[in-house]
């Protein structure tokens, strides 16, 4: 009896610390959850003539919303409607605007009546080393995806906060790219990390309307705008964004959307998304107490995980240039095989971690190092070198 009464006071000790942190993130996390309808409101949604803005009118037409969606070409946009008419039998507005004239993209939001739910979608990419792009290719960017968002959403914010009692949404369509620095995505990049800053301030301007903010992080995505990029992109740039692998549209607007319902503010696609949304978590609001248990425990963790793929990515930058000139570099043996025990120990813990306690966030630990040996095999070297 008193070895029971000892068992339990230990495990009792054991879960009190987690528990704690627990009852302490329901009191504080900011905003609360709330959840956001879909069916009969109106979305609005840019770049929604191909792609994933193709595929996010097709996913609210298909859950019983009101479409509009804004693109450049006419042509497109009457295909477009067509395909979503015929698949779901729901007619879809659409508007002919480029997101960089604000005055054409506030006629079309004041022709498209008040927006319940708004997805700023549109984006370019012209991949290309720094030096190397001209600074019309760089303002391009710029334009179209970071000031072209904030015309579009200053143009449909006032009826938006006239809105009816249920709770609104303003999603921006980011990128695994506007998470971390990719070689080749300099100017891209740089567009994408500014929509993160606008959306948690914005998010503090626009909560006393009941309107919530979502940043969507999808990857590489099976679109014709990747087909084009990825016959430009530098050789490095498609070597390293090779590890992250490629999602169909129609599984980023399914993710976007259970995101955009839930008023998650981050919003990663995949396994890697995940990953980085824990690592790169700062000062950016999160709605569930349980997801912020899993950021607070595991961001030394993937903190660790990051510097190693950190690690993977510039010795193959440095292998790849030294090779072109006809260099060799090699890792040392001490070098190899404390990376590779150390690795092990890592997958290891994780693993008896998901045994264990069966916590979410050990399981994103393990299949994290897991991810980070199949990343390796992006060099030839294997290990970087």
């Amino acid at each position: 009896m008193a070895y029971f009464n000892l068992s339990f006071l230990a495990l009792l000790l054991l879960l009190l610390p987690p528990l704690a942190l627990l009852l302490i993130l329901y009191l504080i996390v900011r905003p609360r959850p709330v959840k956001i309808p879909i069916k009969n409101r109106h979305v609005f949604i840019t770049g929604g003539s191909s792609g994933i803005g193709l595929a996010l009118a097709h996913q609210a037409a298909s859950e019983g919303a009101r479409v509009s969606i804004l693109a450049r070409s006419i042509d497109k946009l009457e295909e477009a409607k067509n395909y979503i008419q015929l698949s779901t039998g729901i007619d879809v507005s659409i508007f002919s605007a480029d997101v960089r004239d604000y005055d054409a993209v506030s006629k079309a939001v004041e022709e498209a009546g008040p927006i319940d739910v708004l997805i700023v979608n549109q984006g370019v990419f012209v991949p290309e080393e720094l030096e190397k792009q001209g600074l019309d290719e760089v303002k391009f960017m710029v334009d179209v995806n970071l000031i072209g968002s904030f015309n579009v959403i200053k143009a449909a914010l006032p009826k938006m906060k006239k809105g009816d009692s249920m709770p609104r949404s303003i999603a921006l369509m980011s990128s695994q790219a506007g998470q971390v620095g990719i070689y080749g995505y300099t100017a891209y990049s740089a567009s994408k990390f500014g929509l993160r800053g606008l959306a948690e301030a914005l998010q503090q301007e626009v909560i006393s309307h009941d309107i919530h903010v979502s940043l969507i992080f999808p990857p590489d995505t099976d679109t014709p705008g990747l087909t084009e990029e990825t016959k430009k992109r530098p050789q490095l740039t498609s070597i390293i964004a090779e590890s992250s692998g490629v999602m169909k549209a129609e599984e980023v607007a399914k993710k976007a959307f259970e995101g955009i319902k839930s008023a998650a503010f981050i919003v990663p696609c995949n396994l890697e998304g995940a990953l980085l949304s824990i690592a790169t978590a700062g000062m950016s609001p999160q709605r569930s107490f349980v997801m912020a248990f899993v950021e607070v425990v595991a961001a030394g963790l993937v903190r660790l995980v990051a510097l190693f793929f950190q690690w993977n990515w510039y010795n193959g930058i440095h292998t790849w240039h030294a090779q072109n000139k006809s260099e060799y570099c090699f890792v040392s043996a001490v070098e190899m095989i404390c990376f590779s025990v150390f690795s092990l120990m890592l997958l290891h813990m994780g693993l008896n971690l998901v045994h264990c306690k069966g916590t979410s966030y050990t399981a994103a630990v393990g299949c994290g190092i897991l991810w980070f040996f199949e990343s390796l095999t992006f060099t030839e070297g294997g290990f970087g070198y």
